[in-house]
């Protein structure tokens, strides 16, 4: 009789056990389903604002963007010239520099502005060349190279004038106001690039137009200026950076 008591007390602890051990582990499922189940709605939530925030900071950039393009497109309007019998004389003739190659030579798209602004040159169109290109370290001379290759085409080495220190379009036209103390002059260069270069021009008080050179095969070139024309806003009325100055030299 003590047996089957002592047996029975055994089912019933053991069951008990197992009863207990198996709502247990319900509890851990339903806390392991609800805690699953929070943190997947968790991230959802997260996806969604970082989503919203990504669509506005994308509408926005878009938008800042369009601006900065129309603000700059517009400064070309009716300031490009298109054929050389539409253009009245100048002075001086920017040409903004476009690299030259580890051999010397300069690049297709350097070549054809430098090529235009001679063909201005012999037209009578202009009486100057102003040559304005990169020479931030020893070997690399971008104003001296264009100058040389104007001169191998006729160009008398007296109407050819340096800049040493156009490293950008920004630094060109400001130090061509300030140090070359031009007041207008016609701007040689892609037109692509043109609307940008008169848009500085304009922004640091000079009178200038365009003359659009030859564009070369090279499809990443006008991709560019669509940064690039951000940059240019941001400089003319935020930043006002001041380039690489130096003694003053008025072309005659």
């Amino acid at each position: 009789m003590a047996k089957r008591r002592s047996s029975y007390r055994r089912r019933r602890t053991t069951s008990a056990s197992r009863s207990y051990s198996t709502t247990r582990k319900t509890r851990r499922r339903r806390v392991s389903r609800q805690t699953g189940w929070f943190a997947k709605a968790s991230v959802r939530k997260l996806w969604k604002r970082l989503r919203s925030w990504f669509m506005v900071v994308s509408i926005g950039a878009s938008l800042a963007l369009a601006l900065c393009m129309v603000i700059v497109q517009s400064a070309a309007n009716n300031r490009v010239y298109k054929t050389m019998s539409e253009m009245p004389n100048y002075h001086v003739a920017l040409v903004l520099g476009a690299g030259v190659q580890p051999n010397g030579a300069l690049s297709w798209t350097l070549r054809h502005r430098v090529n235009t602004a001679i063909d201005l040159y012999n037209a009578g169109r202009v009486e100057k060349i102003l040559m304005s290109g990169d020479n931030r370290v020893q070997n690399y001379n971008e104003p001296q190279r264009m100058a040389d290759y104007a001169v191998s085409q006729g160009v008398p080495s007296s109407d050819v004038v340096m800049d040493y220190a156009g490293r950008r379009t920004y630094d060109s036209v400001y130090r061509a106001k300030n140090i070359f103390l031009l007041d207008k002059l016609v701007i040689v260069t892609q037109g692509y690039h043109l609307p940008r270069a008169l848009f500085l021009a304009r922004s640091v008080g000079l009178e200038a137009y365009g003359v659009a050179a030859p564009a070369t095969s090279d499809s990443r070139a006008p991709i560019r200026e669509y940064p690039a024309s951000i940059s240019a806003v941001i400089d003319a009325y935020v930043l006002h950076p001041s380039p690489v100055m130096g003694k003053i030299e008025p072309i005659d």
